[in-house]
């Protein structure tokens, strides 16, 4: 009998399957698509030698994960590379505002009125960005924190609304900048702990940047699994899950599936009636015959590119899609530009490039048009650069990764006490009402991306949990 099973083979149930191998805990992993990966794949969507990431691409959580600092993913194969500029958001008028490795050219970038407000706004949090990171993506307290203090400020600072917390600044680079990072997860600028969210993206930079993995997010995947074979665990893929009776026998069952998922395959019920799932994602993956012209020269130097015009009109796109239910007619966009920095990942003189905006929930339409017209706005003449696209909305979103249900690629809407308090309200949210069933999924603290630490922390309940038994 195995100590331990592993459901799907995405950053957390691979953290997860790690962390018990290292114990020294016997861990299978059971993934139903044919590569590990999950939201962390690298394919050929478009043309033969264009290798594109169909979900996450930039890394600025994965690089500061207090979970893949600890292991030796270098050892197998995973290098990071940085761009000259974490990330940038331009303007319709050629103009930028920049989050930048350092404060002071952040700061710089926002203009003068609001330089001095953003630095005293980092300034408490940087100096301890390492410790606040794992006492942060520990919650609930699956650690003691470290720092209870710089944790409690932050809390103090993040918990109200975003649009509360851009009230420090008067002009529009820095209210853009900073309402692009929160609209990341997908929720109305007012909710509840969205500073937090915006707070973390840019911390994140200024301490490790918002690397690619050379090659692709496959990468990051490979050296998991890599990894854990060597700690003697094994992975098959190619092996859908439809109840426990398919799974070998184990003493516990980790679950890196969408919560409906865990409940239909180990017949829990309704036990996650209550979870909500948020907006979806339209995704286009771009070959081109060049790099994107931006009008703005900083964000032909950025590995991410946020685009909306200004605040209010990335306001507008988040209400449409979480409040009207429609497609917003000037989409905000999160665009990855991965071979500014990684010649490996298309033709010598050619790049990849991704861009998706949000949409309702289970979203049918084609945002292509209405993306590629907004992209003009910042970047004229993109589509004379476009060789071959791949699209993909909601449905297809699902059928690539069942995690995504609706398309929603945060796994779980992040909005709400659902932010802090995923998938039930409890303090052991990776505990089911089966002794023996565990879940590690995004929809699990501290939420969506790609950092491993869900799978971390509901190790933690598992190996416990054996020592136990």
């Amino acid at each position: 009998m195995l100590d331990a099973v592993v459901v799907g083979a995405g950053p957390n149930g691979l953290t997860a399957a790690v962390e018990l191998a290292r114990r020294g805990f016997s861990v299978a992993v059971f993934e139903a698509k044919g590569t590990v990966g999950g939201g962390a794949r690298t394919e050929e969507l478009t043309l033969p030698g264009f290798r594109h990431d169909p979900c996450s691409a930039a890394h600025p959580l994965a690089v500061n994960s207090p979970a893949f600092r600890a292991l030796p993913l270098e050892r197998y194969g995973l290098e990071w590379l940085h761009a000259e500029l974490p990330m940038a958001h331009p303007f319709p008028d050629g103009r930028a505002a920049v989050l930048a490795r350092t404060v002071g050219e952040t700061a710089a970038s926002f203009g003068p009125r609001d330089a001095g407000a953003y630095r005293k706004l980092v300034a408490p949090f940087l100096p301890k960005w390492d410790t606040l990171a794992r006492d942060f993506m520990s919650l609930p307290l699956t650690a003691l924190p470290r720092d209870p203090v710089t944790l409690a400020r932050f809390g103090l600072t993040g918990l109200p609304p975003s649009t509360l917390l851009m009230r420090r600044f008067r002009d529009e680079p820095a209210k853009a900048l900073f309402s692009g990072l929160v609209a990341h997860v997908m929720a109305p600028l007012g909710g509840l702990g969205t500073g937090a969210v915006g707070l973390v993206f840019a911390l994140a930079a200024h301490a490790r940047g918002w690397p690619v993995a050379r090659g692709g997010s496959q990468s990051l995947s490979d050296a998991l699994a890599a990894y854990l074979r060597d700690l003697g665990g094994s992975v098959h893929t190619d092996y859908e899950v439809k109840r426990l009776d398919d799974l070998p026998p184990a003493r516990a069952y980790v679950f890196d599936t969408s919560p409906t998922a865990l409940a239909r395959i180990a017949g829990l019920g309704n036990h996650y009636g209550d979870y909500r799932y948020g907006p979806g994602a339209f995704k286009v993956d771009y070959a081109l015959d060049g790099p994107v012209p931006w009008t703005a020269k900083e964000a032909r130097a950025a590995g991410t590119v946020q685009v909306g015009a200004d605040s209010a009109e990335i306001g507008a796109a988040l209400r449409a899609v979480s409040r009207e239910g429609r497609a917003p007619d000037k989409p905000f966009l999160i665009t990855v530009q991965p071979s500014v920095v990684d010649p490996t990942r298309a033709p010598a003189g050619k790049h990849v490039f991704w861009a998706y905006g949000h949409v309702p929930h289970g979203w049918t339409g084609d945002l292509t048009d209405t993306i590629e017209r907004q992209l003009e706005r910042f970047a004229p003449g993109f589509r004379d650069r476009v060789l071959a696209r791949a699209t993909a909305g909601p449905p297809e979103l699902a059928a690539r990764n069942a995690n995504y249900v609706g398309g929603d690629i945060a796994s779980g809407a992040a909005s709400g006490l659902q932010l802090l308090l995923r998938p039930k309200p409890t303090l052991f949210p990776y505990h089911t009402p089966h002794p023996a069933v565990f879940i590690c999924s995004s929809a699990t603290p501290p939420g969506p991306g790609v950092h491993g630490m869900s799978g971390h922390n509901a190790a933690k309940a598992v190996w416990k949990r054996l020592r136990q038994t």
